[in-house]
């Protein structure tokens, strides 16, 4: 009894969760998500996981017509934040807090995606995309991308703390680890660090520091990759990256840079011989 090789997928399709994601509705697995919850629709059909779509296709989401252009023409858009302490990195609060998404200009194309999150004590740096597929990657655990933050700490830190908190303490969710502490000045119980991780999970630079009885007193992230937080942007505000900068967030993200930011060379200036 002979079987039929598996089908491929038709020509000119993508999966549909990729495709909400790239249009910077959320990221792959919260598209996902929307889709078993029925809030997304293909021609009028419910869709369902595994559904691949054509540019053709009219996509739903809550009963609204999404605009769809191809992407090889976005331009897609990134720009860094400058969080302040007292707000939350999600689009709603239940508590009514504001968020970091309140002040942030509109994109032409799809919606500001948050690359990692900050807690509402945390300060400092956060990176916004509309692309949906380099926030997915830039979060990704296996990028091991580098966040650097300041510290300042209350309490004696000895030397022996640090060498624990370089070669690693178990944490309630795993062992977790400093890639670097350096000193970066202070008098007295009020001690800064920069530090470096290479992974983002919840609180962990203060559980850390938690793990060897020093408080946190103040937490702000100076560097996300690439990207350092500019010195004159003030808390609350929001400066677009140039060119080359998303380049190299792409890179970083070991993602191709999309055809529509092909970065443009210089025009060599004409030379005429001389008389």
């Amino acid at each position: 009894m002979s079987t039929s090789p598996p089908s491929s997928p038709p020509p000119n399709t993508e999966k549909l969760h990729k495709v909400l994601a790239d249009l910077g509705l959320g990221s792959r697995r919260q598209m996902e998500t929307w889709i078993t919850e029925g809030r997304v629709r293909v021609n009028q059909q419910k869709a369902k996981l595994g559904d691949r779509v054509t540019p053709y296709d009219v996509l739903r989401v809550n009963g609204r017509v999404l605009k769809r252009t191809p992407k090889s023409f976005q331009q897609p858009l990134l720009l860094c934040y400058h969080k302040p302490v007292g707000e939350v990195s999600t689009r709603r609060d239940p508590e009514g807090r504001p968020t970091v998404f309140r002040q942030l200009p509109r994109p032409k194309h799809g919606r500001w995606v948050a690359v990692g999150r900050l807690d509402v004590n945390t300060a400092g740096l956060l990176l916004f995309t509309t692309d949906g597929e380099l926030a997915n990657r830039l979060m990704h655990p296996s990028q091991e991308i580098e966040r650097v933050y300041a510290v300042r700490v209350l309490g004696t830190v000895s030397d022996k703390m640090l060498q624990r908190l370089r070669e690693g303490v178990e944490l309630e969710d795993g062992m977790a680890r400093f890639d670097r502490i350096d000193e970066a000045g202070g008098e007295g119980a009020n001690h800064w660090y920069h530090v470096v991780l290479r992974e983002g999970r919840k609180r962990e630079v203060r559980r850390l520091w938690e793990s060897q009885d020093i408080t946190v007193s103040r937490l702000t992230r100076i560097r996300f990759g690439p990207i350092e937080l500019p010195p004159q942007l003030r808390t609350g505000k929001s400066r677009f990256l140039d060119t080359e900068q998303i380049a190299s967030v792409y890179e970083s993200a070991g993602l191709p840079l999309p055809a529509s930011m092909k970065l443009k060379k210089r025009p060599q200036r004409r030379r005429f011989p001389q008389k």
